[in-house]
């Protein structure tokens, strides 16, 4: 697998909040984020995650840049795992940071989505 090999580059940027690069690698849309994910931010991450997507689609979420998660994060990785598993793909979360990985732990996100270490993980597994 070519990591490098990025395509089909989108940029999403919500003032005070949330900035989402969309990539592609091999076949899985990879979202980086950075910033917060809260209710001001939710909807950048929702349009984001909601894309017309091939058969089987396959998405990875870098949450390396994420200082910050709450509630509506979850409900939006929970609804999006639900609509990509129906289309017969997946949702991976790769390297939350300690807090975030601690919010998703809390409330058992980590044992409905697959949750990485690191994104070359989530790509790999």
């Amino acid at each position: 697998m070519a990591e490098e090999e990025m395509v089909n580059t989108e940029r999403a940027q919500q003032p005070g909040g949330l900035s989402v690069v969309a990539t592609a690698t091999d076949g899985i849309r990879v979202l980086t984020l950075t910033g917060e994910i809260d209710h001001h931010t939710g909807d950048t991450l929702r349009q984001a995650l909601d894309t017309v997507a091939p058969p089987r689609p396959r998405v990875v979420v870098d949450l390396r840049g994420i200082t910050f998660m709450d509630s509506s994060g979850i409900n939006i990785f929970l609804a999006a795992h639900r609509a990509l598993s129906e289309a017969g793909g997946w949702l991976r979360l790769a390297g939350p940071t300690d807090s975030v990985l601690r919010t998703l732990q809390i409330v058992g996100v980590d044992a409905v989505i697959d949750c990485r270490e690191t994104l070359r993980h989530a790509l790999n597994a």
